[in-house]
């Protein structure tokens, strides 16, 4: 069995933007905290009514492009995994996505879905957790 490549790969584009911060956040403490976004509503709101130096409202604009939106760098989409029946799903797509093992599963679950996934040629991202060396080896 080959490693596994990405159907296709594709130039994955980041936008440069700033973070999207709620109107007024600076006068409250509590707002400063977690960077939210909460749409004004309020009927003379500069922000709401788009004035020039406010800050700008999210748009459909500002979306990253739809080929590659969720692309990880290698050239696959995660899709996580639970146990083997989840992986089944994979079957007829393991060119697109790779596999991600939960954080919850047990190892010698673990030991089933990695050997499931070469039989499947799916990639595996996260291979080594809750491997010790002796099963490793």
């Amino acid at each position: 069995m080959g490693v596994v490549a990405p159907l296709v790969r594709r130039k994955i584009v980041k936008k440069n933007r700033s973070v999207f911060r709620r109107p007024h956040w600076h006068r409250y403490k509590r707002l400063q905290q977690k960077i939210t976004w909460r749409k004004p509503k309020g009927i003379d709101s500069a922000v709401r009514r788009r004035f020039r130096g406010q800050a700008p409202m999210p748009n459909i604009g500002f979306g990253s492009n739809k080929k590659t939106r969720h692309l990880m760098p290698n050239g696959f989409k995660k899709f996580r995994v639970a146990n083997v029946r989840e992986l089944e799903m994979l079957l007829m797509h393991n060119r697109i996505y790779a596999a991600e093992i939960a954080a919850g599963v047990s190892s010698k679950k673990r030991v089933q879905i990695l050997e499931r996934a070469a039989q499947l040629s799916i990639k595996v991202l996260n291979p080594q957790g809750r491997l010790t060396t002796e099963q490793h080896e």
